[in-house]
């Protein structure tokens, strides 16, 4: 898999090296550097170019890194003038050509600069860390919003799922691989190389990763999976260093109990949709005798909004975080009306529904912090995953069990009678 990966990547990545005698313009500054790359026509110098632009990039310090995105954001951005121009003359006149004027009109010349930057080997990994640097360091600034925007734009169609690659991860992987995965690991802390065999050697245990053809060692998502007899309820019993293993013959689900993403310059670049629906599918294709699909997922911001909203989770009924969390997850909601809970967000959007909520899920320090200590399971029922997903696209539908559904409507009109909750 390695060697193919390495094929396809060299393949994907047919990108230009600049010859040695092409040396560094140590007298030019990075913006001097961009400035010539967009506006030269040539490939070769082009490349050189870039490739000195990505390696003095790495050494900037935070002021200077900055200074070149706001140039970026300021002096590569549209002239909405010209825009209107070129639009105006498309209305009059639709043509091949008036289209084609009114394209570059709409389209910054930073996008341009950021495809040039992509033409050197190995680019593309650097690109992803430039653009987490201007996550950083964009704060609530407008102007560099739009070049996060632009990153944003290109990202999708170069990270697309056509470019991606499902590999196992197992304790066979190689070692530098499997130390991203222990440094990238977010849901789940791994403690130790130990801690790492416990959920990567055993026939009960898997885990999957993308990886994008020109990034062939950097994991870009990653799901672990547990293979257990019925639907596990708490984490605890899912990572016991004294669990009894189970044959995968046993197994009747599968439980995605943490899914990460690993690259900060990716945020927002969607692959869990992707990354679950097939390891889900693989899965069943492989192993017949599985028959559920589910999370065992987190509720992060749950303690959150209860002390946004005054609760005091001391005090009955909202002590039982069973309750609580039931109610959360079907009611509250945030500014674009979907769920306020980012991993409800994302696994109800994928057509997932809400199965069952269970409390001293995650008694980790972690746990208890963020959500009490509660945990829930969201069902992928593969054959309802597309109408499930289209409901909650279009109206925000969630779907959950009658169990759930009781639950919420339990303590649903206890909030809505304290006007100061």
């Amino acid at each position: 898999m390695s060697m193919m990966m390495e094929l396809l990547s060299n393949i994907f990545d047919r990108r230009y090296r600049p010859s040695e005698k092409n040396t560094l313009q140590k007298d030019s500054s990075v913006i001097s550097l961009v400035d010539k790359l967009i506006g030269t026509a040539g490939e070769s110098s082009g490349i050189t170019l870039a490739t000195q632009i990505l390696d003095r990039f790495d050494e900037l310090t935070d002021e200077d890194k900055l200074a070149l995105f706001n140039h970026l954001s300021t002096n590569m951005d549209i002239d909405p003038d010209q825009v209107e121009v070129a639009l105006e003359d498309y209305r009059k006149q639709p043509s091949k050509t008036t289209y084609h004027n009114y394209m570059e009109a709409v389209e910054p010349r930073r996008q341009e600069l950021i495809r040039r930057l992509n033409q050197v080997s190995g680019a593309t990994g650097k690109l992803v860390n430039m653009r987490a640097d201007l996550l950083r360091l964009k704060k609530n600034s407008d102007t560099l919003a739009a070049l996060d925007l632009d990153f944003r734009h290109l990202f999708a169609s170069w990270f697309n799922r056509g470019f991606l690659v499902l590999r196992p991860i197992n304790w066979e992987t190689p070692a530098h691989i499997l130390e991203k995965i222990i440094a990238y690991e977010a849901v789940h802390a791994i403690a130790s190389w130990d801690d790492l065999r416990r959920r990567m050697q055993p026939e009960d245990r898997c885990c999957f990763a993308f990886f994008h053809l020109s990034m062939p060692d950097e994991p870009l998502i990653f799901v672990e999976v547990a293979l257990t007899k019925g639907i596990a309820n708490s984490v605890q019993s899912v990572l016991s260093d004294n669990r009894e293993e189970i044959s995968v013959e046993e197994a009747d689900t599968a439980v995605f109990y943490s899914i990460s993403n690993c690259q900060q310059g990716l945020s927002s670049i969607s692959f869990g949709n992707s990354l679950i629906k097939q390891v889900a599918a693989d899965l069943s294709s492989r192993y017949s005798n599985l028959k559920n699909f589910v999370t065992l997922s987190p509720i992060p911001t749950l303690m959150k909004w209860a002390k946004e909203r005054g609760i005091d989770t001391s005090c009955q009924p909202f002590n039982d975080t069973k309750l609580l969390a039931a109610h959360y997850l079907l009611n509250e909601k945030g500014k674009n009306g979907r769920p306020y809970d980012p991993v409800a967000r994302f696994h109800l959007g994928n057509g997932a529904k809400i199965y069952a909520i269970h409390n001293d899920a995650d008694l980790s320090g972690k746990g208890i912090r963020q959500s009490g200590g509660a945990m829930v399971n969201y069902l992928y029922e593969l054959t309802n995953v597309s109408e499930n997903h289209e409901k909650f696209a279009a109206t925000g539908y969630i779907s959950t069990t009658q169990d759930v559904l009781k639950l919420s409507e339990s303590l649903s009109p206890l909030l809505r009678e304290k006007q100061h909750v």
